[in-house]
């Protein structure tokens, strides 16, 4: 046999020792090809929110436009939404490939008319919270058994919407006026960046002997579900002491609760305790109970405790770091939620030389270069509060790692509402201004206006500041045509502060000829009927007086 030979059967025989290994199918998401191309485009500095260029002519300047002009397009979405709904027959033909089934008309009237178990489903699953109540009395009082599940799934609905019928889209605008209006009303319960409690948000409570109350009670057969739905609706409309009673009538009823009725009473533990160790003791109690009744902990059992400690004082910090340590031996990746606690515990207002430094780097350090996803509703608090802690401590190097923290991937989606978004830029912008050079912060300021931040007055009187520190007062005048871009001409103090930065020295012909025509402008503005809120002073007269006479102005000044 020739050694040719042999070596394509040495060979053959390799090839068919190998297996063949096939790889496996690809699942792509439906929006993999969109968020890709989503990826190649940056942010446009220079061009407002993309919401907003279907009409140059709703394009917002300033930031009560920009919330004006967003609700405008909510309210018209709400709108479509109400009439598709309350007109389904006009709207049955779908035209989109693939389908889009939020764009069609709703159901919202039950098809089903006959008092039977299926119409109570019915109803409960639109939401029909009176209507579902009724069903199930005339079900009762005619004899007619309902099924636990059923019965669960009621109550389910009365506790989540505490007995009250579920704001409809169409409902939003008033609940909205309303709101305004008890602002209008009475100013001192609601003033300009002051946030909201807990007690002014809580427009419904828990009544007593509601119907999820007397339902309960006239049920044949209870199970774990039934009581834990209780113990979640009382708690969410601050029926805390209710929830307690009812968590021991299930530990007497020889029922364990789930992880949810858990996390409800943990969150409850600081408007059922005054002293700080009492909360501590109470909080170690329910988690040990977890561990006995073997219900394992998730994410939000253990937000909930660290949201809980960050009201028990300093005595909270040695607890909240086993705390950590049990979330990392259980393999719980922490949430933006869970740091901002930590924050909170660590950190408290007026008292930033206490701060151990040690632990917010531990914190950056954790979460740099991670993309995080909304796992619990604390979440969009993170980057405010890392925020106001950079500008306590006046640490720029680290106000720019938890920028870069909010930049990477689409982490910036975790900033909030607008009214959030406004608090943290502002607070980065104002550090950027304390700390940088006038050219950084030139440069931050025209990556951040107009395109994510709407400054305050606030914010240009730091941009007035660091001109004034960096010698730069030739370009007073460019900021005051951004001024009044941006709303604020009608601001006396920031209208004062602008006169008197380019009237306290003399400057170049060319200059004096540029201020002497802001001047004029602003002049202008104090001779307008409708800016009420300006009002000359001797100061604001004279400043603009002298300014007027430097530029050659004198009939002006006259």
């Amino acid at each position: 046999t020739s050694p040719l030979l042999c070596q394509c059967v040495a060979l053959k025989q390799t090839d068919s020792a190998e297996e063949i290994v096939i790889p496996r199918k690809k699942t792509w998401d439906k929006l993999a090809v969109l968020q890709a191309l989503a990826a190649t485009v940056n942010r446009d500095p220079t061009a407002a929110h993309y919401r907003f260029q279907d009409d140059p002519y709703l394009i917002p300047r300033t930031s009560p436009e920009f919330r004006l002009y967003s609700l405008s397009q909510e309210s018209g979405c709400y709108a479509a939404k109400y009439i598709v709904n309350t007109y389904p027959k006009f709207f049955q033909k779908d035209i989109a490939e693939p389908s889009i089934p939020c764009l069609m008309p709703q159901q919202l009237e039950p098809l089903l008319d006959e008092v039977t178990e299926e119409a109570l489903k019915e109803c409960i699953q639109l939401r029909r919270v009176k209507d579902s109540v009724g069903l199930y009395d005339q079900l009762v009082q005619a004899g007619t058994p309902v099924s636990l599940e059923t019965t669960n799934t009621l109550l389910d609905l009365l506790c989540v919407y505490g007995d009250q019928e579920p704001p409809r889209e169409n409902q939003l605008e008033a609940g909205a006026a309303e709101d305004q209006n008890a602002v209008n009303e009475d100013p001192q319960r609601r003033r300009r960046g002051q946030l909201r409690k807990a007690t002014d948000l809580l427009t419904v409570t828990w009544r007593v002997n509601n119907n999820a109350e007397r339902i309960f009670n006239l049920m044949p057969e209870r199970n774990e579900h039934t009581y834990c739905a209780m113990i979640r609706g009382m708690v969410k409309y601050a029926a805390y002491a209710k929830a307690v009673n009812m968590y021991t009538d299930l530990l007497n009823n020889r029922m364990r609760a789930d992880v949810h009725a858990f996390n409800a009473l943990i969150s409850a533990v600081p408007e059922l305790k005054e002293a700080y160790n009492e909360k501590i003791d109470f909080i170690l109690d329910l988690l040990k109970q977890m561990a006995e009744q073997k219900v394992p902990p998730n994410l939000l059992t253990f937000n909930s405790a660290l949201k809980s400690l960050r009201r028990c004082g300093s005595n909270a910090k040695g607890l909240s770091l086993q705390i950590m340590n049990e979330m990392k031996f259980l393999n719980i990746e922490p949430s933006l939620a869970t740091f901002d606690h930590l924050l909170g515990i660590f950190y408290k207002s007026g008292a930033s030389s206490q701060l151990p430094i040690d632990v917010i780097f531990s914190l950056l350090d954790e979460i740099e270069g991670k993309h995080f996803e909304p796992k619990d509703p604390d979440d969009v608090n993170f980057f405010i509060s890392a925020m106001k802690v950079c500008v306590d401590l006046k640490d720029l190097e680290l106000a720019y790692r938890i920028h870069n923290v909010l930049e990477t991937g689409a982490n910036w989606k975790l900033l909030g509402d607008s009214y959030q978004r406004s608090i943290y830029y502002g607070r980065f912008f104002n550090i950027v201004c304390m700390m940088e050079s006038i050219d950084v912060v030139l440069k931050w300021y025209k990556n951040l206006i107009p395109s994510v931040y709407y400054p305050n007055v606030q914010g240009v009187k730091d941009l007035l500041q660091a001109l004034d520190t960096e010698n730069q007062l030739q370009l007073v005048p460019s900021i005051w045509k951004d001024i009044k871009q941006l709303g604020h001409a009608n601001k006396q103090d920031l209208v004062e502060e602008v006169l008197e930065l380019m009237g306290r020295d003399k400057h170049s012909p060319e200059l004096q000829v540029a201020f002497a025509d802001t001047a004029v402008d602003i002049m202008s503005y104090y001779k307008q009927t409708q800016q009420r809120n300006l009002q000359w002073t001797a100061t604001s007269l004279g400043n603009v007086t002298a300014l007027i006479l430097r530029g050659g102005k004198t009939r002006d000044a006259w």
